[in-house]
This record gives C-alpha cells, structure tokens and sequence, in this order.
C-alpha cells in the first residue's frame, strides 16, 4: 500500500512541534520588544553588548520559526508589535536589573527549549532548539560572568564537603515538622535558594509594572503577584535561615520613579502568566528532588497559591481579549454537527 508522502512524519509539524514552536514565537516577540526597550536605556557598555546578543537570538529565532510558518502555511500567530510598545518611555529600570532579567527569562527560555528538543520529529525543528539551547546557554554563560565581574552574582549557599560517604540509616531522615528536623541537604539548599532568586527578580519586575499600568484592573492584579511573590520568598528564605544560610538579596531598589509605562497592558499580563508559569515549573522540580516532609508541603502549597493565580491572570486577559489562542485539537463533535 502505498503512503501518502504528505502525512509522514518527516514533512508534518506534530502537535509537539505546532506547540512548541507557538509557544517559542509568542515568548520570543514579546522578549524582542522588552529587550528593544532596554536599549533605549543603557549606560554600562557591557551590559548593552549583552543585551544586544540577547536581542539578537530573539530576532534569529522568530525568523527560523517564521520559515517553518510559510512553508507549511501555518498562520504566523500575531504576538506582540510596535504597538505594545513605547521606546520613548522614560527609564524604568537601572542597568543592573537587566543582568538578573536576563538570566531570570533566559532559564524560563532553556526550560521550553530542553523539553521541546525529544519531542521534535522534523529535523528543521530539531534544528531550530538545537540553536536555541546553544545561544541561550551562551547568554546564561555571559550574564553570569558579568554578574561575577561587577561583584552582582547571587552565589548559592556555601556548605561543607563531606570528609566521607555516607548513607541515611533512620526514617527521620523524611521528617520535618518535628522532632530532630535535619539540615536541608543539597539539592534542597539548591532549589531553595533557585526559587528565591527567580522570585526576586519576578518582584522586581512587578513593582515596575504596578508602577506604571494603566488598567486598574491590571494594576491590581499586578499588586496581587508583588504581595503573593514577597509572602514565597519569606516562605523559602525561613528554611534557609533556619539552618544559618543567606538567602539571596531583593532587587526592589533597581527601577526609577517614572510612571509612563514603556509597554502595554497586555505585554504586562502575558508577561506575568508567563513567569509565574515558570514558577510552577520550579516548584514541582524542587518537590522532586525534595526529601524533607515540611519543604515538600510547602512548596505544593505555594504551588498551587501560584496555580490559583494564574487562573486569575488568564480569566483577566481573557476578559480584556487580549489572549491569543494556542493552536489545538479539532472537536469532532461540533464538526460532525455542522
């Protein structure tokens, strides 16, 4: 029998591959105009060479995707534009800030690529997260040697090498909300101090943004992220404190006092499903990797405090109509009523 050469899967995109690939132009044009906007406002020369990297990956990647769109005449998604954005805006952040955004977005970034590498079946996609993994990790790499150079870096909590190898011998090891409570190993340690880093920078970002909303609807939803994100980072940092480690230090000083905002309400909101989604990520990874009773509950309980805010986003965005739709399965119900 003969197969149809235009249903094999080396020329069809997959479901994966249409997802993955909405999701990467949707995030990319929105970073392209946040990234456009921060060099409207740069002073160290550094810096700007880096954002002018990240800003260069981003328009790479929404060209490669644009290719797959017209040849497989996919509707290019409409994104974000020149309208939802304002690059005579006065400044809103300090040159600082843009550091830790970029290593903040840019592990959000290596998250969706690393994940939509398995599943792609064509090689032109295969190909197009190869590249995004590459110049991403290479962004990774020069944000941090940055943050090092100029003394910004947020290092991880420091404990001790082992002098032996060990192996837990008591059921005790599990506990966490009483009796002998054992330091956090590791890994905890790790994905604590990961989970306040990410949340720090997200506070940040949202005081700007409540700063300068228009919408009074999204501003008070925005309100509701910065109160729910400080109340996670209290939550994370008391383990931290209580086995005598730092966590790492807020951003909160890094913007100015303009209130003209540089992007759209809709940018902002997006923007904001979109990291809080990462959030979740986070959560469940460090839950994973946990082995403490009392850090495991409470990162399910501020994941699904994030969850539930999420929702409250999307509803919001939704309401505004400023929610584009993710391509997706056919209902055979209704086309069998038609």
């Amino acid at each position: 029998m003969e197969m149809d050469n235009s249903l094999t899967s080396h020329e069809i995109l997959t479901s994966a591959e249409i997802g993955k690939l909405w999701a990467t132009y949707m995030g990319n044009s929105m970073a392209k105009l946040i990234v456009q906007f921060y060099l409207q406002h740069v002073d160290d020369p550094d810096i700007q060479h880096v954002l002018e990297y990240a800003l260069e990956i981003t328009e790479e990647i929404l060209q490669k995707i644009t290719c797959i769109y017209e040849e497989k005449n996919h509707p290019i998604p409409s994104g974000f534009t020149k309208d939802d954005v304002n690059l005579n805006a006065p400044r809103l952040f300090l040159d600082e800030f843009y550091l830790h955004y970029l290593k903040y977005t840019a592990k959000a970034a290596m998250s969706l690529y690393a994940t939509a590498v398995p599943l792609m079946t064509r090689e032109d996609t295969r190909e197009i997260y190869t590249y995004c993994i590459t110049k991403t990790v290479e962004l990774m790499n020069r944000v941090n040697k940055l943050l090092q150079a100029k003394g910004l870096i947020q290092y991880p909590p420091i404990i001790p090498i082992p002098k032996h190898v060990d192996f837990v011998k008591k059921q005790q090891y599990l506990h966490g909300f009483f009796g002998n409570v054992r330091p956090p190993h590791a890994l905890e340690v790790t994905h604590l101090h990961d989970n306040i880093e990410n949340n720090v920078t997200s506070k940040a970002l949202l005081i700007g943004f409540t700063q300068v909303a228009r919408d009074e609807e999204v501003k008070d939803i925005l309100v509701r992220g910065k109160e729910l994100t400080e109340k996670h980072i209290s939550r994370f940092s008391e383990i931290l404190n209580r086995s005598h480690l730092p966590s790492a230090p807020r951003l909160d000083h890094l913007f100015t006092t303009s209130t003209e905002s540089p992007f759209s309400d809709k940018v902002m909101l997006f923007h904001k499903i979109d990291m809080f989604s990462m959030k979740i990520r986070g959560y469940g990874n460090a839950i994973s990797l946990n082995g403490r009773r009392d850090i495991g509950a409470m990162a399910a309980r501020l994941l699904l405090e994030t969850s539930l805010y999420v929702e409250d986003l999307g509803n919001l965005i939704i309401e505004k109509g400023w929610l584009e739709q993710m391509p997706q399965a056919p209902d055979r119900d209704s086309i069998a009523n038609e």
